[in-house]
């Protein structure tokens, strides 16, 4: 370069995968240096992979390694046991609207639910009834940010990235965990 300063590329960020079965399905888990980024729920393990690529389409997703099997395990002990307690390093990753959004759902206790407009009001805001259930959809964490305890105000389940089966399940597991 005419200045002397040398092009830096910037090095691809690397997000670790696993994937494994729950009793809802398939499961793909993903973390970056910061944490997980991505749990995903889905009928075929190619089509979570098509979504974490789809997602972080510059990142360089690497089967495996850093104990990122350790890490699918318990979130899948998290569908079978939705009362267990981990804690784990989260890389969130939307506005700060959407993070209100999702610590209000990881205040929900476990087998209960609440309609979008109770999420808004929580926040003081009761007219972001629309934006409450876009953020819940760009939520790429499931089961560990629970957006599938978000209901519709007339009780109806509806609306899950992951399917209505998905959400349906996860909630009747809780149900009966807590019967």
């Amino acid at each position: 370069m005419a200045n002397g300063l040398q092009a830096i590329t910037p090095e691809f960020e690397q997000i670790h995968f696993a994937i494994g079965i729950s009793p809802v399905g398939n499961v793909l888990v993903g973390e970056s240096a910061n944490g997980i980024c991505a749990v995903y729920l889905g009928k075929s393990a190619k089509e979570l992979m098509v979504c974490l690529q789809k997602q972080f389409p510059t990142a360089k997703c690497v089967d495996g390694g850093n104990g990122i099997k350790n890490t699918l395990s318990k979130v899948i002990e998290i569908i079978h046991n939705p009362q267990k307690n981990t804690d784990f390093n989260l890389d969130l990753r939307g506005t700060p609207f959407q993070q209100q959004v999702w610590q209000a759902l990881l205040e929900i206790p476990v087998g209960s639910t609440v309609c979008y407009s109770d999420i808004a009001e929580k926040l003081h805001n009761p007219g972001a009834v629309r934006a409450i259930a876009s953020a819940c959809g760009a939520n790429n964490i499931a089961v560990i940010i629970p957006c599938h305890r978000v209901i519709r105000k007339d009780g109806a389940i509806s609306g899950y990235r992951w399917g209505v089966e998905s959400k349906q399940a996860l909630l009747r597991r809780e149900r009966l965990m807590l019967a």
